[in-house]
């Protein structure tokens, strides 16, 4: 194996966020780019040598030429074989599969996730751990500090570029390369979580759902098992080829993207089901007819039903979710009595409660859904979820929500999104309301609000006691409402800052009100402690959810 060291120079800018390195296409290409970053990754993995690593992405512009680029390079740093998925295809979620039922070292996911791709689009690229899930921050701060320092890298020349169409296996240099069917170990887990003969049935018997895989990775799995194994007619998957720009769309799963899908379920005549996954398969988007639920209502509703599906039939050991998603699962936890965490965004945090055995669902309001069957949140999963209990119950989307509703309460929620602020100016507007903090507390808002209670939240992990701090500022009403300010690590392009708004409402007879009308006063709110008018420049949200 002729194995090559070359020089190289530091670049700024590669610590990862809260999902791995993001970037616009034109900074991945820059020369040695990619390479000093796999290159940080694998010298801070000491036990490479021999190991199996799995490799894969969502197909977007440049996935393929950066697997060809990381298989040179894993032969190159002593790995000894590298399972890649077939075109060099593998979901999130089917990473986490891939390496637990593998035993493998770990796996490198190539994807921005619901980021736009195409050339003019993102890239981005993360490292996950044997465990399944993403490398927690030690690994990824490590990876960091070794790119600021790093002199060269090492691959394999002349190497002439990997079949990835072929299933079977093949070597680069010393190292065995497998290409496999990048469905068929996820396809398996799922038979093992959900009742598919109840689904099959519900289809049979003139069920009718659209799946829309927003030209992105999940369409070769939701074809395979919804219309492949679980007998939904043909269409039923929507825009299931994987497309290097996602057909020009942006492949994030809520209203303000999914329009058509939005439009699809809406009168009387559209699907009894609706759903949506996003570029890397690991966020969903869930309908009825003429009815949207969100992702808090999601998890919280798919606890309280947990054991309709086969795979959670003895039940949940407890809930996680990020802070800034609703309480709805907090409530749905203390009526099963089990444990509710509350973690920073990010589902590395979820990594050692699942482990540990402490929590068996968990959910982010960015329409991120799981449990402990992988390390990542995942969107298919969810779907399915979902299917089986409308298959079990007999009921609808929207008769299931509003049963909860009508048990539990209802959390009114949303977020805003402010794209694209300078970064200095979004840095300015945290620091303005953390120097706010010791002020807020008992401030009264008018309109029936006063604040309880005002924090930076912080987390210290039950399992290992690790602390993460600066997690967004918090303000918590008397009468239990919540307003969140977060800048969001997900974006390449300026800084995004994320306002929560979530309103609880016990009345049933108020479970119908318009969100935003219901969220007014807390909307204003908000507005008024960070100025985020005053900060931004901007005159309103870009985006709602």
């Amino acid at each position: 194996m002729n194995i090559q060291t070359i020089s190289t120079r530091p670049f700024d800018g590669q610590r990862p966020g809260t999902s791995g390195l993001r970037k616009k296409v034109s900074v991945f290409q820059q020369a040695d780019y990619l390479e000093n970053f796999v290159q940080a990754l694998f010298d801070i993995l000491p036990d490479r040598a021999g190991q199996t690593l799995v490799l894969g992405g969502d197909g977007r512009f440049h996935n393929r030429m950066a697997v060809q680029t990381i298989l040179r390079m894993a032969a190159a740093n002593g790995f000894g074989k590298v399972l890649v998925g077939q075109g060099g295809l593998l979901s999130t979620p089917a990473v986490s599969a891939v390496i637990r039922k593998h035993h493998c070292f770990g796996g490198v996911i190539l994807s921005a996730s619901h980021n736009p791709g195409g050339p003019d689009g993102d890239f981005g690229i993360k490292y996950n751990i044997a465990n399944g899930g993403p490398a927690p921050e030690k690994i990824t701060e490590a990876i960091f500090a070794r790119t600021q320092v790093l002199t060269e890298y090492r691959t394999v020349a002349d190497s002439a570029d990997i079949d990835l169409e072929t299933l079977g296996t093949r070597r680069v240099g010393d190292m065995m390369v497998e290409v496999i069917d990048p469905v068929a170990d996820y396809a398996e887990l799922m038979q093992q979580l959900f009742d598919f003969d109840a689904m099959r049935a519900w289809f049979a018997a003139g069920g009718r759902m659209r799946f829309d895989a927003m030209n992105a990775v999940c369409g070769p799995y939701a074809r395979a098992i919804l219309e492949g194994q679980l007998g939904a007619p043909a269409g039923t998957v929507a825009n299931g080829q994987p497309l290097e720009d996602f057909g020009g769309h942006h492949p994030d799963p809520n209203p303000a993207h999914a329009t058509d899908l939005i439009a699809a379920m809406s009168g009387p005549q559209a699907p009894d089901f609706g759903a949506a996954s996003d570029g890397d398969a690991d966020r969903n988007m869930i309908l009825g007819r003429d009815f949207v639920v969100t992702p808090s209502d999601s998890l919280a509703v798919l606890a309280a039903n947990a054991t309709r599906a086969p795979g959670y039939r003895n039940g949940l050991a407890g809930i996680a979710r990020s802070m800034p998603t609703s309480c709805a699962a907090d409530a749905v936890a203390a009526a099963l009595g089990i444990p509710c965490f509350e973690t920073p965004t990010g589902w590395k945090f979820f990594g050692n409660l699942l482990d540990a055995g402490k929590a068996t669902l968990c959910g982010e309001e960015s329409y991120g859904t799981g449990s402990n069957h992988v390390r990542e949140k995942d969107g298919l999963w969810a779907v399915l979820f979902w299917l089986n209990l409308l298959a079990t119950t007999g009921e609808s989307v929207e008769s299931l929500v509003r049963a909860h509703w009508a048990r539990f309460g209802r959390h009114y929620y949303s977020r805003h999104d402010w794209e694209g602020i300078a970064t200095e100016q979004a840095d300015a507007l945290m620091a303005s309301l953390r120097a706010q903090l010791p002020t807020l507390e008992g401030r009264d808002c008018g309109a029936g609000l006063r604040i309880a209670h005002a924090d930076d939240f912080a987390y210290t992990d039950p399992v290992d006691g690790s602390v993460s701090t600066r997690q967004g500022i918090r303000l918590i009403f008397e009468n239990g409402c919540r307003v969140v300010f977060r800048l969001s690590g997900t974006g390449t392009e300026g800084a995004t800052l994320r306002v929560y708004l979530e309103r609880f409402e016990p009345d049933a007879s108020r479970h119908d009100l318009p969100a935003q009308q219901t969220l007014a006063e807390l909307i204003h709110i908000a507005d008024e402690i960070a100025d985020i008018r005053g900060h931004s420049g901007m005159t309103a949200p870009t985006v709602i959810t």
